[in-house]
């Protein structure tokens, strides 16, 4: 992995209840993000991604609806991404190139479909259990296991423990001499592609 960077990343916004605070905290720290949209969330609320956007954050397609998208038969799972992807691009004017699976669910099939769309998967290697209830103070724990080129799972759902938890997230990751930065690939010993952070 490529030292010095980690990925911070923020899945199902843009949310009415801390998309601008999460964009006001990582500014105060001058971090960037990337954050994974669900679809059916940036057309209810088009000015939160354009924030995003406009705040120079990287955007991702987390799916129209957020299904489990193994559990989906075709065309359904691929048109998942496809509406995502069209939904993003007529409210930013940009398609994204990265893509997040909801709940991680994917499989051959899945990845196929995104690929089919120019869109690359990425995972996470710590997740942050804020969707779980974490406290602040539990998820800077949590994060502050990351190694260099690790992504951490955050989310853009009105969480509040969240966004308290990112000026100590981005403390300990100074401390340890890391960066927030984006999503890139290389490539594993079985030649597969894998996300990891590397410099903005």
């Amino acid at each position: 992995m490529l030292p010095g960077y980690v990925a911070l990343t923020f899945d199902d916004g843009p949310h009415p209840g801390s998309t601008v605070a999460l964009l006001r905290a990582l500014k105060a720290g001058r971090a960037r993000a990337t954050f994974f949209i669900w679809a059916e969330h940036a057309l209810q609320h088009p000015g939160l991604l354009r924030a995003q956007q406009a705040a120079r954050m990287w955007i991702g397609n987390h799916t129209f609806s957020h299904p489990r998208l193994t559990q989906l038969k075709e065309p359904a799972a691929y048109q998942e991404l496809a509406r995502a992807q069209q939904a993003i691009r007529q409210i930013t004017g940009q398609a994204p190139t990265l893509f997040r699976p909801p709940y991680g669910d994917t499989d051959e099939r899945v990845q196929a479909g995104a690929a089919g769309l120019g869109l690359a998967e990425v995972l996470w290697t710590v997740d942050s259990r804020d969707w779980a209830g974490a406290t602040s103070e539990e998820i800077v724990a949590a994060a502050a296991t990351v190694q260099p080129g690790g992504i951490i799972l955050l989310h853009d759902s009105g969480y509040q423990a969240t966004i308290d938890a990112v000026p100590g997230i981005l403390r300990g990751l100074a401390d340890r001499g890391l960066r927030p930065g984006r999503i890139g690939y290389q490539l594993a010993a079985d030649g597969r592609r894998c996300a990891v952070a590397v410099a903005p």
